[in-house]
């Protein structure tokens, strides 16, 4: 089964699809942490990626692309995979799509999580890193013990550019623009579209989530 999970960030696809992958024994995919692993290892793809992002530069669409395919040709046939938040648009779902019609394979259902603009922004923007040891808190979710301070280390916390409320919304107007549109363009495929509410407890979205995809632990 191949799983494409969506949704605004600050939702939780990190921590779900995560969930979900160690759950069931299935391999995740989040173009993110191929990048980096590409770039830390100076593969050719990685060298080429890096090239862009010394400059400044998004990475092109089809150095994206093929990175995902080396990645699921480590797989063995018949792995179930989900992509976490890719693909972001619909230049890269045209051609994931065709990229995965060269392998025989193709993507079988969407999970969105879906969630108020407003509870997205209190989310993120609540959230505190450690520069220490890079252990993240919520002011409101998951606060450290002591108002300020690393659970672990007891250094200073301090909140990532990004996680600013003026970013946070610049990023949902991006969501909103490119990335929502993909929900329709699947709806338009055979895959299977659900929708789930991401605005509750972890294990409650974790649980309807499998509800929805029609998996059990074990399943593959």
């Amino acid at each position: 089964m191949h799983v494409v999970l969506l949704g605004p960030p600050g939702v939780g696809k990190g921590t779900q699809g995560e969930l979900l992958a160690d759950a069931l024994g299935w391999q995740r995919i989040v173009t993110g942490d191929l990048l980096r692993a590409q770039r830390d290892a100076r593969t050719p793809l990685g060298q080429q990626a890096q090239g862009y992002m010394t400059k400044g530069e998004l990475v092109p669409d089809p150095l994206i692309i093929a990175m995902v395919r080396e990645q699921l040709a480590t797989f063995p046939p018949g792995t179930s995979v989900i992509f976490d938040g890719f693909p972001r648009n619909s230049s890269q779902a045209s051609a994931f799509k065709m990229m995965l019609e060269t392998l025989g394979l193709t993507v079988d259902q969407i999970a969105v999580l879906d969630a108020d603009d407003d509870l997205v922004v209190e989310r993120i923007s609540g959230r505190r890193s450690c520069p220490t040891c890079g252990a993240v808190y919520n002011q409101s979710l998951a606060p450290p013990n002591r108002d300020g301070r690393c659970d672990k280390d007891g250094t200073a916390l301090f909140q990532r550019a990004d996680d600013e409320p003026e970013t946070v919304r610049h990023r949902l107007e991006v969501y909103h623009r490119e990335t929502e549109p993909l929900i329709e363009y699947y709806e338009g495929s055979r895959a299977a579209v659900h929708h789930i509410a991401g605005d509750q407890a972890v294990e409650v979205v974790q649980t309807a989530l499998r509800e929805a995809l029609g998996v059990e632990v074990g399943a593959s």
